[in-house]
């Protein structure tokens, strides 16, 4: 069996891919996350997944590599990593009260064959209201400043969250029931 690589040192998506129960391998891109390039929401997540992929993917023979890269969006206007206390409040501060889209897009490649499988999903998540109490305490953790948004929902973040419209998991990082699913088409004899 090929080997698969995950192009990511995130601990959220080294969990959700254990869950498949396929063995992998964790090498992260050094792939520079460009977040100002001039597209769409999904196909800025798709391009990111994609350039993190094509990376680890050059490092490789026989392999399936998979990128992934996560944008949470609100009214089209995309939200990244804040890497600062005071972004990181603006931003919590702009999802309070809202209806927002964690959209993770990710790309799969066979470094054998060259095939290039690439998608994003979108999960709506509505915000309840924040105080700037809970904003400020959240952020003084430290836990926000590396996170898409600002936030991660399998933390402290879930009590942010009222409910949520698809995948959990590509809140998280990695849109698994996806992902399964195109890996199918790489044949990896493995019965999920």
């Amino acid at each position: 069996m090929k080997t698969i690589i995950i192009a990511s040192s995130s601990p959220r998506r080294k969990e959700i891919l254990e869950k498949t129960g396929l063995p992998f391998i964790i090498d992260p891109s050094n792939s520079d996350e460009d977040m100002t390039q001039n597209l769409e929401p999904k196909d800025l997540a798709k391009a990111l997944s994609l350039a993190k992929a094509k990376d680890v993917a050059k490092r490789h023979k026989n392999a399936i590599v998979i990128g992934a890269d996560s944008i949470i969006t609100l009214n089209g206007k995309v939200l990244g990593k804040p890497h600062t206390e005071e972004r990181a409040i603006e931003m919590l501060t702009e999802l309070s009260g809202s209806i927002h889209s964690a959209i993770t897009g990710y790309t799969i490649i066979d470094t054998d064959s060259g095939k290039i499988v690439s998608d994003a999903v979108e999960t709506k998540i509505y915000f309840r209201k924040l105080t700037q109490d809970e904003i400020k305490n959240y952020v003084a953790t430290g836990k926000p400043l590396d996170k898409a948004g600002a936030y991660a929902i399998q933390g402290k973040g879930a009590l942010f969250v009222e409910k949520i419209e698809g995948d959990y998991y590509n809140i998280m990082g990695l849109p698994l029931s996806a992902v399964v699913e195109k890996l199918k088409e790489f044949k990896l004899q493995k019965d999920y």
